[in-house]
């Protein structure tokens, strides 16, 4: 085909078999804008088939993106022969690797991590030089460039995007790690859980605790008295909080969402976080390659230490498509996963990211309701929860009440909360933001191991709020103990870490979240803690006053004690009926059979959760900022479409 047999774009779209949007009455999702037809001629140019161009083009129309990021995306031609080809056409040199010695890291750079167009070039023998990435839309303005000035072209060459950010990310890694850990403790260091006693809470903490054990020995029966009378009050409101949260839940009426008109799809970074994930990388590469949503408005970072071959080596051996990019992490204190993240925080391309774990097997429309959700809600909704659930619940009993617990939690207590309007501390993965806003509050806190509850709290007293969306993220729980008291340690040390983050100024946080959602955190998280280390001397004091019973002393236990026993019997068994309760109401059928009569294991299991807290509060000292990192392994359980809760499912499948 010779480019000049046709005189304008609508004989060429005619040949190839497209009609543009002057000739209806095709569509409105099948109408091509007239800026994708230069795109077209370009194609055609280089060889591309008819049916090819065709096809992608109806896709750049529907999905509001252009030729050269469809093509690109569907793999129908390389990124390094597409821009060697642009690189001839301009005359310029190609380099498809850059040096990253040779990378000057100038303030804003970091800024072609997220849309790369050129890169500074120092050269040891010559004058520095300009790496562009040329495109199909600035293809003609800039040959007009070169002919006009020919010395310009000997001061540039021509790239890849993936190989300029490659350098960059390599150019800027110490630099750039030194702002990640210390962005948000420079930027606002009260919310910083970098230092665990902050200002006067360290003298404060102390004072109480010297004036405590200093009564204890003066007046220990009133002291301990009053102790339990608190403990006692804080146990009664975290069965209330969840009592309501169950009533709400029997008395709901199913409302459908509202969905906005169809449109434009925008960029959706998705971050996962490994470090020696080798084993699932196969089951994550092909999770994320089912997400409905159009390729070319992907931008997957899966983001690895540098130091983790293993994993770096799995995922190099693994068929990623463009819209992958691995990010190393330099090797620094602290290792997290919030630091990981917050890394590559400022290269996220998405008007929307969502946060994955790595064995997380994800509902291929999340992003679509995630994404319909966020357009028809109001702007302060600044994330979204998406449910967690575990399939592996037949394992072991410690899966099985595993999975009672998170059905509890992300399908009943966090949807009450987000349609009460309180502050929800978020679950570790599957949260989906509004980029400028997670950007604007500070990212992740790269000192504190439960970063999501820290920044579901952080973002309410920003102004903002968090909801819940029904398509779930299926994930195994672990089946030993070992494993299962690892990860509940590090979550009880991030609480604690939270707990006393948000406590550092108490009437600020009054002014900003308000009296009754302060007092809301107040009980889920300070109660939370409070409880999980009570549990196991409430117990021992049920015990001793039904002994004292049973034998018959009744002298020995006066009304008050009565009273006292009456309470916590109360708190206990309250505690127990309601965890089992949100759980199973939360569960489908299918989900409850698999638990069996497991639930009965509940007591064990709180005293699992308590040993889990006290040596939270040890760590906490001892080691503040260790992230004790949780083995995973592919799924052995195949996910069910009848586990999946009931959603709308109305909402088309991306291209």
């Amino acid at each position: 085909m010779r480019l000049a047999e046709y005189p304008d774009d609508i004989a060429f779209a005619t040949a190839i078999g497209i009609r543009p949007m002057e000739r209806p009455p095709l569509p409105a999702d099948q109408q091509i804008p007239q800026r994708l037809m230069a795109e077209a001629r370009l194609f055609r140019r280089l060889g591309l088939s008819k049916p090819l161009i065709s096809a992608m083009l109806v896709r750049a129309g529907r999905n509001g993106t252009t030729l050269e990021a469809e093509m690109l995306a569907s793999g129908a031609i390389s990124h390094d022969v597409y821009y060697e080809a642009l690189a001839d056409i301009l005359g310029l040199p190609f380099r498809p690797v850059l040096d990253p010695a040779e990378v000057e890291d100038l303030p804003g750079a970091d800024s072609q991590l997220v849309e790369p167009t050129m890169l500074r070039l120092r050269q040891r023998a010559s004058a520095p030089i300009t790496a562009i990435v040329p495109s199909a839309a600035r293809l003609d303005e800039l040959c007009q460039k070169l002919r006009a000035s020919p010395p310009l072209g000997a001061m540039m060459i021509a790239t890849t995007p993936a190989a300029l950010r490659a350098a960059l990310w390599q150019a800027g890694r110490d630099r750039r790690l030194r702002e990640t850990v210390d962005r948000l403790f420079g930027a606002v260091p009260e919310a910083s859980a970098r230092i665990t006693l902050w200002g006067r809470q360290g003298f404060y903490i102390g004072t109480t605790l010297t004036l405590l054990v200093m009564l204890l020995l003066i007046q220990p029966e009133n002291v301990l008295l009053l102790l339990h009378i608190v403990l006692g009050l804080f146990f009664s409101a975290t069965v209330v909080v969840r009592g309501t949260a169950l009533l709400a839940k029997w008395r709901e009426k199913y409302r459908p969402r509202p969905i906005p008109p169809t449109g434009r799809r925008p960029v959706y970074s998705v971050f996962v976080a490994l470090y020696r994930e080798a084993a699932v990388v196969p089951q994550l590469v092909e999770t994320l390659g089912s997400l409905q949503w159009p390729a070319a408005c992907l931008d997957i970072k899966l983001i690895c230490e540098a130091d983790d071959r293993e994993t770096l080596d799995a995922l190099a051996a693994a068929s990623l498509g463009p819209q992958f990019e691995v990010v190393e992490v330099p090797p620094g204190h602290p290792r997290t996963k919030p630091k990981a993240l917050a890394y590559a925080l400022g290269a996220a391309r998405g008007d929307y990211l969502v946060i994955y774990d790595a064995e997380d097997r994800v509902d291929p429309m999340q992003l679509e309701e995630a994404w319909r959700t966020f357009e028809a809600g109001p702007a302060e909704i600044a994330c979204l929860q998406a449910p967690l659930i575990i399939t592996n619940a037949r394992e072991s009993w410690i899966s099985a009440l595993f999975a009672v617990e998170y059905a509890g939690l992300f399908r009943v207590l966090l949807p009450r909360l987000a349609a009460a309007r309180l502050p929800m501390p978020l679950g570790g993965t599957s949260n989906h933001f509004r980029t400028r806003i997670l950007q604007e509050a500070g990212g992740w806190d790269p000192y504190n191991v439960t970063e999501d509850a820290d920044l579901g709290l952080r973002l309410y007293r920003l102004g903002y709020r968090c909801g819940v969306i029904s398509r779930p993220t299926y994930e195994e729980a672990p089946t030993q103990i070992h494993a299962w008291l690892g990860q509940r340690t590090r979550w009880f040390k991030g609480w604690l870490q939270t707990w006393l983050v948000l406590m550092r100024q108490p009437s600020r946080l009054v002014r900003e979240m308000g009296l009754g959602p302060s007092l809301v955190f107040q009980v889920l998280v300070g109660g939370l803690i409070l409880s999980s280390l009570a549990h196991p001397l409430i117990l021992g004091y049920i015990g001793l006053i039904a002994w004292r019973l049973a034998a018959a002393e009744m002298a020995a236990v006066g009304p008050l004690d009565l009273t006292l026993f009456a309470l916590d019997i109360a708190n206990i068994a309250g505690s127990y009926a309601v965890f089992i309760a949100l759980g199973r109401t939360g569960m489908r059928l299918e989900e409850r059979l698999a638990v069996g009569p497991r639930w009965l294991l509940t007591p064990l299991y709180w005293l699992l959760i308590s040993r889990a807290a006290w040596r939270a509060v040890r760590e906490l000292h001892s080691n503040p900022f260790f992230w004790n990192k949780t083995a995973h392994r592919p799924a052995r359980t195949k996910t069910r479409p009848d586990l999946a809760p009931t959603i709308d499912q109305s909402l088309p499948a991306g291209e």
